[in-house]
């Protein structure tokens, strides 16, 4: 597979939001009265444009909370923090597996079981720790700031993205201060027996002082979890799976249960030593970690099953243990005329878990009906190995020129296997193969290469205009090799396939500032998306009856791509005391990949769809009411749709132009308030009050091949506070209402039926998580 992408070039006149946003612009209406004696609110420097500055400055669009923001409002996964972030969407599956992360609604992927996604977000929105790209859904403690640049930013950042980047920073060692800071969160989650616990701790100590600095911090999290497991089989391949619900003796004989068993337990850290190696130079260690137990997926099985909303209807229990670890070395040396920055990481990720596979077998109609103790599971295990290496230049001064140049080089390597085992199977029919109860099995490795150059050059046309050019040139090499057993049926296939791809990406930007607290953008932008093959053999011909294969079609897919065109502003109103960030956009959508299942075998794979369109506008406000009082809201709406038919796009069924697309809602708001006011003991009182809001999902695009809508909800947070010196204690209640809410589908309504007697349920729900209730502490010491 060899292509070469195609210059950008404009795709859309402006819309009326943009003129909007543009009258705006020109406006530069500033109410002063808003803030009155309120005292402008907080800025904080950022670095998305690798050079520090404010929000205010950048010529795009971005979303940026801070570590105290993250705090105030506990925030410390993305599915809590891009409830908060306008154009950011994380469909809610629980935390067994990774989650599904969308930018602007360039999702065509059905809102589905995750398992798919592997140690990924879905691959349209880059994930960087500190300085390197890699994705963990890393509890946010110890933060400095978390950013999110919204639309492709490829020709400032090493890894490719089709939409946009999130970027957990953390704070720096200190090499003059010695800090302490304890966290405990103690709390009761609804529908649960159990109660839970959010712990954590950060040391800073300067070892040689303004030389050398040691910082560490590290959590553990441990969740009661929520959703009852009830109809797990006890004794697999002898146990009626089904047995007579009404009977309690034949229930209690064949089945046993587990409350709530999507339990979770985890252990987070990161170490880090700051060299301080000369005026110029500074070098840091870091060392970032986390295990992750997950007991169970948070599903309920009432459509398929009859079970009740907190309640799971597999026969298996589905547990999942994760570790991610990455070492890395970010140095940074003023060279004068520019500062450079070299970013080294070497990343690790172990996957180990089970799931219940009894459905899938039973759906494939190869005869596991017939026997009537018929339950299957799979394990999976996974290692990956990643290198990465950035080296970036930023030039210096005041200059009417500015510029960027990267260098960006990524070795991934993936070794990972599916082994499947049917309980009883092979006595039932008589057989006695070498392998036992495996009926499947699948070993895939993958060894993946990437380089790219990157850059910006800007110019300072006016003192208010201001333009910039930038590019991005790419290549990858993609070797995979795949075998496939069925030790049952003697059949059996292995093969190795390669692809690659190079091409170019540009982007064109213009900036105008039309008072000292207005400034306005245009920005044309591309991104991409890498290509491959699927973990699966070639169909031979003719096919020898029961095989999990590729048809011709099924073997490879391209790379995708996207054209962003965009208008915003940035804007400090009312003499500080309100800001606003507004853009408008549309991104054009080509070769879009998605995931299909395999005629042969219905395991996921990787296809090309056609071509689709987002358009949105999102808006972000902060700012202070009073002396005492503070807010931020936000809000987002996105209507993506196809613009061409696209045969087979979902469940080998056609979808058509105009079909909107799945998993991202057209409207998405946030309000968050708070009250903070010094008593008279000395102690001061803080409250908040906060609400998340989303319109409604579709689970498929179109809701072709029996999707569904998914509604909207909103979901409230409170909390009230005490502080006193470096004691702060805060009692506090998320998921105010318990509203009770169904996040995301498998599979859909078609797969609920009986086979020779077996009530499928590979149609089940996951939910959100329920009322939590706790009492959160705060110590902190520093010089």
């Amino acid at each position: 597979m060899q292509t070469t992408a195609s210059p950008i070039a404009p795709r859309l006149a402006m819309t009326p939001l943009a003129a909007a946003v543009a009258a705006m612009l020109g406006a530069g209406a500033s109410p002063g009265a808003f803030a009155q004696g309120a005292g402008p609110i907080e800025e904080f420097l950022v670095t998305a444009s690798r050079r520090e500055t404010t929000v205010q400055e950048l010529p795009f669009n971005i979303a940026a909370l801070s570590g105290e923001t993250l705090e105030r409002q506990r925030l410390t996964n993305l599915i809590e923090f891009s409830r908060s972030v306008p154009g950011l969407t994380v469909v809610d599956q629980g935390s067994r597996a990774a989650a599904l992360m969308t930018v602007r609604g360039l999702n065509v992927v059905s809102v589905n079981d995750s398992q798919f996604l592997g140690n990924t977000s879905g691959e349209t929105v880059a994930t960087y720790l500190g300085e390197i790209p890699l994705y963990v859904d890393f509890r946010m403690k110890d933060m400095e700031r978390v950013e999110v640049l919204l639309g492709p930013q490829g020709t400032l950042y090493g890894a490719g993205t089709l939409g946009g980047a999130v970027r957990y920073i953390p704070k720096q060692p200190d090499v003059q201060a010695v800090e302490f800071a304890a966290h405990g969160d103690f709390y009761s989650l609804a529908h649960s027996s159990g109660t839970g616990y959010d712990a954590d701790m950060t040391v800073n100590v300067p070892i040689v002082e303004d030389k050398l600095a040691f910082r560490a911090a590290v959590g553990r999290y441990d969740d009661p979890g929520f959703i009852d497991y009830p109809y797990l089989v006890r004794e697999p391949g002898v146990s009626n799976p089904q047995p007579d619900l009404t009977n309690p003796a034949d229930v209690a004989a064949n089945l046993y249960g587990v409350k709530d068993a999507d339990w979770e337990q985890t252990t987070s850290g990161r170490v880090a030593l700051l060299w301080q190696a000369s005026e110029n130079v500074q070098a840091t260690f870091n060392y970032y970690f986390q295990e992750q137990e997950v007991g169970a997926r948070n599903v309920n099985h009432r459509h398929a099953f009859g079970t009740g909303p907190y309640e799971s209807g597999h026969r298996f229990l589905e547990p999942n243990d994760r570790e991610n670890s990455l070492f890395s070395v970010e140095v940074v040396a003023d060279l004068g005329f520019a500062e450079l920055t070299s970013a080294t990481g070497v990343a690790e990720y172990d996957q180990l878990g089970q799931r219940d596979q009894t459905d899938l077998l039973l759906s494939l109609d190869y005869g596991y009906e017939m026997f009537p103790a018929f339950s299957a599971f799979t394990r999976d295990a996974s290692h990956e190995e990643r290198f990465n290496q950035e080296l970036r230049l930023v030039s210096q001064g005041n200059g009417p020129w500015g510029w960027i140049a990267g260098l960006y080089h990524n070795d991934f390597e993936l070794d990972a296997t599916s082994d499947e085992f049917t309980p009883g199977y092979p006595e039932f029919k008589g057989w006695s193969p070498p392998t036992g109860d495996l009926e499947y099995t699948q070993y895939a490795r993958q060894r993946l290469t990437e380089q790219a150059l990157y850059g910006e050059v800007s110019r300072q046309i006016t003192e208010r205009l201001e333009l910039a050019l930038g590019g991005r040139w790419f290549r990858f090499d993609d070797d995979r090799f795949f075998s496939v057993e069925l030790p049952f049926y003697e059949a059996g296939e292995s093969r190795g396939n390669v692809a690659d791809d190079d091409g170019f990406l540009g982007k064109i930007n213009a900036s105008y500032r039309f008072s000292d607290n207005v400034v306005g953008y245009v920005t044309l932008s591309e991104g991409y998306r890498i290509g491959g093959v699927n973990p699966l053999p070639p169909c031979p011909e003719p096919l020898p009856g029961a095989m999990v294969c590729a048809l011709p079609h099924e073997v490879q897919f391209e790379p995708d791509r996207t054209t962003n065109f965009e208008v915003g502003m940035h804007a400090a109103l009312g003499e500080g005391g309100l800001s606003l960030d507004a853009a408008v956009y549309t991104i054009d959508w080509d070769d879009i990949q998605t995931v299909a299942r395999a005629e042969n075998g219905n395991v996921p794979i990787t296809i090309n769809g056609r071509d689709a369109r987002s358009r949105g506008l999102e808006l972000a406000l902060r700012g202070r009411l009073a002396q005492h009082w503070s807010f931020s809201a936000g809000y987002a709406y996105n209507d993506a749709k196809l613009t061409e038919d696209a045969p087979g796009l979902v469940d080998r069924q056609d979808a058509f132009a105009g079909d909107r697309l799945a998993g991202t809602p057209e409207h998405q708001g946030s309000f968050y308030v708070a009250y903070t006011r010094p008593l008279a003991s000395g102690w001061t009182l803080d409250a908040a009050y906060g609400f998340t809001a989303t319109s409604d999902v579709l689970t498929k695009v179109g809701l072709r091949a029996n999707g569904e809508t998914l509604g909207g909800y909103t979901v409230h947070n409170a909390s009230l506070g005490l502080s006193k010196d470096r004691w702060s204690a805060t009692l506090y209640a998320d998921n105010l209402t318990d509203k009770f809410v169904e996040t995301a589908v498998r599979t859909d309504p078609a797969m609920i039926y009986d086979m020779n007697g077996f009530r499928l349920r590979s149609y089940f729900r996951n939910v959100l998580r329920p009322r939590s209730v706790g009492v959160e502490f705060r110590y902190r010491f520093g010089d």
